[in-house]
């Protein structure tokens, strides 16, 4: 039985910027919000698992299990209380569990905001798993994982879930419950913004909350952290993914505060926020209670995997250590002293790619790498995508908050990719909440005369707004305007959707790496059907995007 068979018998079980901050909401009562808006239950229930369960980075011979389990009904996220429990996990072939390969416990505790996680090894490369957690007699459902191949193993295919940017107010989690139904990914990949940090109501133009948050003020506190991933645990469409595939995460700003640097945030102000460091500190501990990732190098997200060897995959961090984003035209951007990644990072970067020995390099990358000018956007177009952008409406030529607004660090890994005949390698990148394909040029101004160093598919948002919700107008309005004129002055870009919503599909061969592209109906819609949009491929050795008209 293939792999694709084992997946699918497996599966038959499922800006607004910143607005006034309401300071005080901050010291409100923690519980209350995420206890009502958790399932109904009697006490006498308890323990529970509420938010279900999910793996991933996985490995050769492991994968990393997560879970939460509510041990008493007042023993809400974020809110301090409840005991010591003890959670046992088993993992098993199959899914009756009759062929048991390991098992164990861990203490839930109040200190960990009762996530547990479990780094299981010993296990077969490149097999399908079951796992599921129990406490006090109650057993979690039951979930499908998958190990990573082996090393040195010669891997015909490769297909992952790509997503990024869900923001909870702005719509439903769809996306994911499409990408659950297919039963054919070895991982998903989630590029950043996870969760949103904004107070209800102020990120987005629509003007309607679909639904809303917890807690209701814009998170500050390590509870308040707690409080808006466990909300975002309880929808069935994202545990329903992370009940079929283990999942590769990265962060990028929202899971702190929007346009984060190393020292601060656009949305954070330290006079009544209290010190950026101690938000950072709470946000990454939260992350890393949340979500089934292991902290890597110096508790951040960078860090590298391998599949076989037909893939290996840098996930960055260009949070953590970025200098201060600048004003637009000040010339700035070019200082080599302002760096994106990190003097450490860049170098670990750049030698991964170097030392790789697998046929594909694919980079997890939060921002956009390929640079982007408006070019002769009408006013109407220009004001919401510098909006969306983050940036100043009277005229522009980058976004200084991904690589453009860091053009050493992009000058330096480019020309490393260039010097050392680096082939294959592929940027999926989330952020912008459109959807691109890109080449990325050595220099954009000659570009296609000269070189393309690089591809890379920019996947739009979950529900994050793009511009035909900043100017409220049909699906596919902005786009029939806004894209011709985009690519004039962007030759690399080969595509660029501004206005849908949906997630991306890779797939790679030792030929080529595929993304499909596929939009939802209605991000407000619970039950939104899904499409197929477009597919973009880059040929092994080519280093530059083309067309094709088929999904695989």
């Amino acid at each position: 039985m293939t792999s694709r068979q084992r997946s699918a018998e497996s599966n038959s079980l499922s800006p607004r910027r910143r607005t006034v901050v309401k300071a005080a909401a901050a010291t409100a009562v923690l519980a209350a919000p995420l206890a009502a808006a958790l399932p109904a239950r009697a006490a006498d229930e308890a323990p529970a698992f509420l938010h279900g369960v999910a793996s991933g980075d996985p490995l050769p011979d492991g994968i990393l299990l997560w879970t939460r389990v509510t041990p008493t009904a007042e023993a809400v996220p974020g809110s301090g209380l409840g005991p010591d429990t003890e959670v046992g996990w088993v993992v098993a072939r199959d899914k009756a569990f009759t062929t048991v390969v390991a098992k164990g416990s861990v203490t839930a505790t109040a200190a960990s905001d009762h996530t547990v996680k479990a780094d299981v090894r010993g296990l077969t490369p490149a097999t399908d798993y079951w796992f599921r957690f129990s406490a006090g007699g109650t057993e979690s459902p039951a979930a499908r994982t998958r190990t990573a191949p082996a090393s040195d193993a010669a891997v015909a295919n490769l297909r992952f879930g790509v997503v990024s940017c869900a923001n909870w107010e702005a719509g439903y989690f769809s996306s994911y419950r499409h990408l659950a139904a297919r039963g054919d990914l070895d991982a998903w990949l989630h590029l950043g913004d996870y969760i949103y940090e904004y107070g209800t109501g102020e990120y987005g133009t629509r003007d309607t909350v679909v639904r809303q948050h917890a807690p209701a003020h814009e998170i500050l506190t390590l509870a308040d952290y707690r409080i808006r991933h466990g909300k975002y645990k309880t929808d069935p469409d994202l545990q329903a993914l992370h009940a079929v595939a283990p999942v590769v995460a990265i962060w990028d700003d929202h899971e702190f505060a929007n346009d984060a640097w190393s020292g601060g945030a656009e949305n954070h102000t330290e006079g009544t926020e209290g010190a950026w460091s101690a938000r950072q500190a709470a946000a990454k501990q939260a992350y890393f209670e949340w979500m089934p990732v292991r902290p890597a190098i110096a508790g951040t997200t960078y860090r590298r995997l391998r599949f076989g060897k037909l893939a290996d995959l840098s996930l960055l961090d260009l949070r953590s250590f970025r200098s201060q984003q600048v004003a637009v035209g000040n010339g700035s951007v070019d200082d080599p002293d302002r760096t994106l990644t990190g003097r450490a990072q860049l170098d670990w970067l750049k030698a991964g790619l170097k030392s790789s020995d697998t046929t594909w390099r694919l980079v997890g990358n939060s921002v956009m790498i390929s640079p982007f000018a408006i070019g002769s956007l009408s006013a109407d177009l220009l004001k919401p995508l510098a909006e969306l952008l983050g940036l100043p409406k009277e005229g522009l030529a980058l976004n200084t908050d991904q690589w453009d607004g860091y053009t050493d660090d992009r000058r330096e890994l480019l020309a490393h990719l260039r010097a050392n005949a680096i082939r294959n390698t592929v940027f999926l990148t989330g952020d912008i909440h459109m959807a691109w394909a890109n080449d990325v040029p050595v220099d954009a101004g000659t570009y296609p005369l000269s070189a393309s160093a690089a591809t890379e598919f920019v996947v739009t948002s979950v529900t994050s707004d793009n511009l035909d919700d900043l100017l409220k107008v049909p699906q596919g309005t902005v786009t029939a305007l806004a894209a011709p004129v985009i690519q004039v002055a962007n030759r690399h870009v080969h595509w660029v959707d501004t206005d849908r919503h949906g997630y991306g599909v890779l797939d790679i061969t030792a030929d080529r790496a595929q993304m499909d592209y596929y939009v939802l109906s209605d991000k407000t819609r619970a039950n939104a059907t899904s499409s197929w949009a477009r597919s973009y491929r880059t040929r092994t050795g080519t280093q530059k995007v083309e067309r094709t008209y088929t999904p695989v």
